[in-house]
């Protein structure tokens, strides 16, 4: 693994990128220093690059709330959140787990992620014991971020009413405004302990990355994927076969003391990023 201190020498390798928002560009409030103009000279270059997020609301919705940071959509070639590849499972209900799905769901997540699902034929059900599947896209709004323990209840009834789960991000947890808050993961990893089964849907799967190279219009070989988690960015290019960039300064800033701490991680986790970075900068 290269230790670089900028994106540029990487930039110079590669036509294609795969780039991860939380961690990466941005922190759910502002975009990280750097990360706006590193997006500028690879528009600027003629390079393509396309946004690739757990983020479970539709694309559209994500690309809106980037722009109010200063993020504008011509940075960038094109945007895929695993809200919107939920939206089209859910719209679809051809692949392995969602064609059996009934039509009532039970939604454990906040108001502004309703549009994953709030346009196609399902009735919300009053509650778990009236559903048929719970549409899990993460803590709302009313409790504390920080804990799984103010879901056991609900996820409970969820399990006792036999519910399956779809995760709408897989991701455990994010910074947002530098405060660490869990994700639909960490509620979905509790509903596998009680039992439950869950479809995940989201990086590190590597059909998730059938549409981005799609996009891409590019031999893998010429695609970097830039990210900050090891279980779902890297993890998920090395299964897509892409080469990857660990950002060191997002989700496991805290737990990394330089090169030889990410090295061992990397080796940990069995992944092999080719580059690691402090941040997405040029």
């Amino acid at each position: 693994m290269e230790h670089l201190d900028g994106f540029a020498p990487l930039a110079a390798r590669y036509r294609g990128f795969i780039v991860d928002l939380w961690g990466v560009v941005h922190d759910g409030v502002a975009p990280y220093p750097g990360a706006v103009d590193c997006l500028t000279r690879l528009r600027a270059q003629g390079q393509r690059v396309v946004l690739l997020s757990n983020a479970p609301r539709r694309a559209g919705v994500a690309a809106a709330g980037m722009a109010a940071m200063g993020i504008s959509r011509d940075l960038y070639t094109g945007i895929i959140t695993s809200g919107e590849v939920t939206h089209a499972l859910l719209r679809d209900r051809d692949a392995p787990g969602f064609a059996s799905l009934g039509r009532r769901l039970w939604h454990i997540g906040p108001e502004r992620d309703r549009n994953v699902f709030a346009d196609l034929d399902y009735v919300e059900a009053s509650g778990p014991a009236d559903a048929d599947f719970v549409l899990n896209t993460g803590p709302d709004d009313t409790r504390a971020p920080t804990d799984v323990a103010p879901w056991f209840d609900e996820l409970a009834a969820c399990r006792a009413a036999g519910l399956p789960m779809i995760c709408a991000n897989p991701d455990l947890e994010v910074i947002r405004g530098g405060a660490r808050v869990i994700c639909a993961g960490a509620l979905a990893l509790h509903y596998l302990e009680l039992g439950g089964k869950v479809l995940w849907v989201g990086k590190p799967d590597p059909e998730v990355y059938r549409p981005v190279l799609g996009l891409l219009g590019l031999p893998r070989e010429e695609v970097l994927a830039v990210g900050d988690a090891l279980r779902t960015d890297i993890a998920g290019a090395a299964a897509a076969g892409v080469a990857s960039c660990w950002v060191l300064g997002g989700i496991h800033a805290a737990d990394l003391a330089g090169a030889a701490t990410a090295e061992a991680a990397a080796r940990a986790a069995g992944l092999a990023p080719i580059a690691s970075l402090p941040a997405f900068a040029w």
